[in-house]
């Protein structure tokens, strides 16, 4: 009985060893097609994370502008900017009771690259603005191109 097994399978063809190169480039066309729907949606993601980075980064700057205002009795002026945050300034007004640094590093871009925007005073009647100008970089536009300001 085990020498008819035995024979069964040597006489069996061998068709089924592996796959054809029209089952392979199958296979490559699904993977793709699954990795591109994957990788829009990770893009809007990503954009909801970079304007969620920049908030917060917003929040991180108005809270660092209030301890430089209890310390110096002043928030720094225009020409002093955000970075008087980090390093005295030596620009006029110089702050004699500054007890920074206010930031736990240098001031970081937004989450596109650009430059925060400080203004003293700020719109509103508020005692100071900061604002990213979104990932176009310019001033207005709506979506991801929209302005995020301390005030709102």
């Amino acid at each position: 009985m085990i020498k008819t097994v035995f024979i069964k399978k040597r006489n069996r063809k061998k068709t089924d060893d592996g796959f054809t190169f029209i089952e392979t480039l199958v296979t490559i066309a699904i993977i793709l097609i699954l990795t591109a729907a994957v990788g829009f949606s990770v893009v809007r993601y990503l954009d909801q994370a970079r304007l969620a980075a920049c908030r917060n980064q917003i929040e991180t700057f108005r809270l660092a502008l209030q301890s430089y205002y209890l310390d110096c009795g002043r928030y720094p002026s225009k020409t002093q900017g955000l970075s008087a945050l980090w390093e005295k300034p030596i620009l006029s007004p110089v702050p004699a009771r500054w007890k920074g640094p206010y930031l736990d590093r240098k001031v970081p871009a937004d989450p596109w690259g650009g430059e925060y925007i400080y203004e003293n005073p700020g719109e509103n009647n508020l005692p100071f603005a900061i604002i990213s100008y979104g990932s176009d970089g310019q001033k207005g536009g709506e979506g991801n191109d929209a302005d995020i300001v301390s005030w709102e």
